[in-house]
């Protein structure tokens, strides 16, 4: 099977904010955000669950 893309003359890459330390900083902070409540509201449930089976 070969790609559909023939040729890669005027292809380019958009970065918005690769270049701003403030732009990065959000991302950084929204990831870590993101596996807190993730990581929170996992161990929440676990203590629910070992709790309602004890």
């Amino acid at each position: 099977m070969s790609s559909p893309i023939t040729t890669w003359e005027g292809a380019a890459a958009v970065f918005t904010f690769a270049d701003s330390p403030l732009g990065i900083a959000i991302s950084l902070a929204a990831a870590v955000g993101v596996y807190l409540y993730l990581n929170l509201s996992i161990m929440k449930h676990e203590r629910d669950a070992f709790d309602k089976h004890k």
